[in-house]
């Protein structure tokens, strides 16, 4: 493929010529005719597709429906090559030419050594990717959900939370991507030297060794982060000592940096250490929320009998921590996470998407049970053939009327549009019928506990 036929693609603007050379190089391009399947729904994401001539229709299939959710008809617009980014990830449609045309084709692996080394273009194509997900996702629902008909409101509600999160980290990324460029120029024009830079990078790749902080450790690095940084003068100590903060960094490391890009350098190798990390910790929410999204999907199949969910061998643990990530926007600066997890917790056998809605939902309703303040307390513990999930918020509780009718279908205390009450009854349904487990209540002024019990071996979870 020639590199001056991408040129004219709004796609490509800004890349320089050996770039997108060494992009054109990397791919074919595809002619197609009317009634062509260019890539199939559910089969690897393995190619990144972009069109530059013709139509193709996305057409998703549920049942023995098929429906068109979208069609590529601007030179430019781009499909697939989302295993770049995750492995694993399938397509969510097929495409098929609508009229004849070409296409232009590269390998996802290609595509992912590419937008690495072309960070601009990276968020570009991820602030595509990751909003076109959630729409497909919530297009492929749209027979399930008229189906399971006063359920709907209750998934939708659910797959608000990691389809917003997407989105925010998204436009959090294109940011940090701007300032990401502007510390590399800054370090340019203070004539910072090959090996000063390598140097910076060497200590860089050392704070990926560091273990991790606490949030009281992480508030006191901050400060101190801020205090050493304006000390120095740097500019915008602000945003650089929360993300150095967060990977456990501290003043001795900056000294190591200001050592290394002394002077006026100090400010911008700071912050460009701090991009670098922030974009990794926006890229890994991405990827939960668009895992989380595919998890809703499968949940919806479940429930309308289309398939079943595979049960897998798991630690509650990890499933927990997913939620708090995909949560992370709702939870108020005055709520603390008090982790207490047992250390020899047994792995289970349970469908792990599924569970993963029931810490949703409990740990999102015991947010909004706080008003924005106290303590969540995570538990975990063993009690003999089974392990013991413990959400417990220190909130105002609930009346002995509120606990008696909490599982009940449609029975909230929430506002109205703000709770669909079908949270607490989808999670007893997961655990009671889907894990033969328990979910109980115990509540009283100012401590709430939900308690989920769920047996070592499944004995036939679906």
């Amino acid at each position: 493929m020639r590199a001056d036929a991408l040129r004219p693609l709004f796609l490509f603007d800004g890349v320089s010529d050996g770039d997108l050379a060494t992009l054109a190089a990397a791919g074919d391009e595809v002619p197609f005719a009317a009634g062509d399947v260019l890539f199939l729904q559910e089969a690897p994401a393995e190619y990144w597709w972009v069109l530059l001539e013709g139509r193709v229709d996305i057409v998703q299939r549920a049942g023995r429906e098929e429906n068109v959710v979208a069609t590529l008809a601007n030179p430019g617009q781009w499909a697939g090559g989302f295993t770049a980014w995750s492995d694993g990830v399938t397509n969510l449609a097929t495409g098929r030419g609508a009229t004849a045309g070409r296409i232009f084709r590269v390998p996802s692996a290609d595509l992912g050594r590419w937008t690495r080394a072309l960070l601009p273009l990276a968020g570009h194509l991820l602030n595509g990717a990751f909003h076109l997900r959630p729409v497909e996702a919530l297009a492929s629902q749209r027979e399930a959900l008229v189906a399971l008909g006063t359920v709907a409101a209750g998934l939708a509600h659910e797959i608000n939370n990691p389809a917003g999160a997407a989105a925010r980290a998204v436009e959090a990324l294109r940011e940090v991507s701007d300032d990401l460029l502007a510390s590399l120029v800054s370090l340019a024009r203070e004539s910072a030297t090959a090996q000063q830079f390598i140097d910076l990078d060497t200590l860089r790749r050392g704070i990926g060794e560091r273990s991790a902080t606490t949030s009281m450790s992480r508030a006191d690095l901050e400060e101190q982060l801020t205090t050493w940084l304006e000390k120095r003068d740097v500019a915008d100590a602000w945003r650089i000592a929360p993300a150095l903060a967060e990977a456990g960094v501290d003043p001795t490391w900056c000294e190591s940096v200001a050592a290394v890009v002394a002077g006026r350098m100090t400010g911008p190798g700071l912050s460009w250490v701090a991009s670098t990390l922030s974009t990794k910790s926006l890229l890994e929410e991405l990827r939960e929320a668009t895992t989380r999204i595919s998890a809703l999907v499968a949940a919806v199949r479940s429930y309308s009998q289309l398939d079943r969910a595979s049960v897998q061998l798991i630690d509650v643990t990890d499933g927990i921590e997913s939620t708090l990530v995909i949560l992370r926007h709702k939870i108020p600066h005055g709520v603390s996470i008090v982790r207490e997890y047992a250390p020899d917790l047994p792995r289970i056998e349970a469908n792990p998407a599924q569970l993963n809605r029931v810490w949703t939902n409990l740990i999102d309703n015991a947010i909004d049970a706080m008003g924005g303040a106290g303590n969540l307390r995570l538990r975990t513990r063993t009690d003999e053939d089974a392990v013991v999930i413990e959400v417990i918020d220190d909130g105002p509780g609930m009346s002995p009327e509120v606990q008696a009718h909490a599982f009940d279908p449609f029975f909230t205390t929430k506002d109205v549009g703000k709770g669909t009450g079908l949270g607490l009854d989808m999670s007893r349904h997961i655990v009671h019928e889907q894990h033969r487990g328990d979910i109980t209540i115990q509540s009283r002024p100012g401590e709430t506990v939900l308690r989920v019990r769920l047996p070592v071996r499944s004995q036939g979870a679906q």
